[in-house]
């Protein structure tokens, strides 16, 4: 089925929010086995809406629309798309009783603020749509069937339109569809995108279905492999082998197959698997690797001590990188790197250490060390090793390049060890 999506509201168009609404459904349909061939934004005006909205009923087989179902006189979505689908209003008696509820309790508990009957607005619904029931705000979202067209109208803020879809829609949407069309991921670190897709060319050119779509992520490259067939049973068996290829050709490289599962995640079950301490020294990312190790629950199971030691004196105070290196070598240097990892284990009392010093720039920078020249240490079983980098980008990309490589290094470093030179 050709779909459509529209969002509604001049605050989209003017940047005032950031139209994130769109992104997610779009990601649903494709998975439901959906053709979004268009997307639209406009604003509040009813003569722009009707003309939008006429010509995706005109080309499209389902339209989808979000915002403008709210109380106020601007909330018009409901009101054009059913005067143009000759769906006359009437009052649905049990949104009338669920608006009640939801406001009364909301007076309750916000006494300082008065309820008005604009509100009741929102229980006006076009002759014969089917009525989605709002757990997480007053305005229902609506289905819309006529001359095989189907419009479906659903909240603007996310915190409501994405329940509602998830409850609501994804299974009327896949009742509707001969196929399905399930997706898996296969997440890589330590390898760039380009060697990525050199290693499976003769995959993609080959490929019929399932379907290999590469993603380059800041130090990663996700590969999600899409298979459609009738149920989600046939869809995973033909993704099975597939997956298994990828394992064969990328091995440990591979850190999750989970879509949800994020680098740092896989980084802090490896630590808890091999049950060792993390302790982290960082320059230039100035607590950036921190805090994404910290964003995982349990985090501190495992990591315990993180240095930014951005000046050289703290570099030297606080895990001893020798005045000798600083001054000869230089603090962006192999041998700074390796002593930051080295201190930082002898310092917390740590398994293992990563540490990050470089230029971010934009200032800084020589021909011998340009600016994005980042130098990596780790340190793991009384070893250590020091690996160099050239990042390009702005400050903030150059940082953050330098994070995901430094999660990725650590873990190549937990798995494959440090080679006793």
């Amino acid at each position: 089925m050709i779909t459509e999506l529209i969002s509604v509201g001049t605050e989209i168009l003017l940047g005032n929010i950031v139209n994130t609404n769109s992104a997610y459904l779009s990601e649903k349909c494709a998975l439901l086995g959906l053709n979004v061939y268009y997307q639209d934004v406009v604003g509040d005006n009813e003569g722009r809406m009707r003309d939008v909205i006429c010509t995706a009923l005109n080309r499209s087989d389902v339209v989808i629309l979000t915002g403008g179902l709210g109380p106020t006189e601007d909330d018009i979505t409901k009101e054009v798309t059913a005067d143009l689908m000759g769906m006359p209003l009437e009052e649905d008696s049990h949104s009338r009783k669920l608006i009640d509820k939801y406001l009364k309790e909301y007076e309750k508990n916000n006494p300082q603020r008065r309820i008005t009957k604009n509100n009741y607005k929102q229980a006006m619904v076009p002759k014969g749509a089917i009525v989605l029931d709002n757990h997480n705000g007053t305005a229902p979202g609506l289905i819309l069937e006529k001359k095989g067209k189907t419009a479906i109208l659903l909240p603007g803020p996310p915190n409501e339109m994405k329940p509602m879809f998830e409850e609501y829609i994804v299974p009327y949407l896949q009742k509707n569809q001969p196929e399905i069309i399930v997706s898996q991921m296969v997440k890589i670190s330590g390898i760039g995108e380009s060697q990525v897709a050199e290693e499976i060319q003769d995959l993609i050119e080959s490929q019929t279905n399932p379907t290999i779509a590469p993603y380059a992520k800041t130090g990663e490259v996700h590969l999600r492999v899409t298979a459609s067939a009738e149920n989600e049973k046939a869809c995973k068996k033909l993704i099975k082998p597939v997956v298994k290829e990828l394992k064969k050709r990328f091995g440990e490289n591979i850190f999750a197959t989970d879509e949800s599962k994020t680098l740092e995640e896989a980084v802090i079950d490896l630590l808890k698997e091999k049950d060792l301490k993390l302790s982290l020294a960082e320059s230039l990312t100035g607590g950036m690797i921190a805090q994404r190790i910290v964003n995982v629950s349990g985090a501190s199971d495992v990591f315990g001590y993180g240095f930014v030691t951005y000046s050289n004196k703290a570099k030297h105070k606080c895990l001893g990188v020798k005045k000798s290196t600083l001054k000869e070598k230089g603090a962006v240097s192999a041998k700074c790197a390796r002593e930051m990892a080295k201190g930082a284990c002898k310092e917390s009392g740590a398994d293992i250490s990563i540490s990050v010093t470089g230029l971010a720039g934009p200032g800084g920078g020589t021909k011998e060390t340009p600016v994005g020249t980042v130098f990596m240490g780790c340190c793991y079983e009384g070893r250590t090793i020091a690996k160099e980098f050239h990042f390009t980008g702005n400050r903030m990309r150059i940082r953050e390049q330098t994070t995901a490589h430094a999660l990725a290094m650590l873990r190549d470093c937990i798995i494959m060890g440090i080679p006793n030179k």
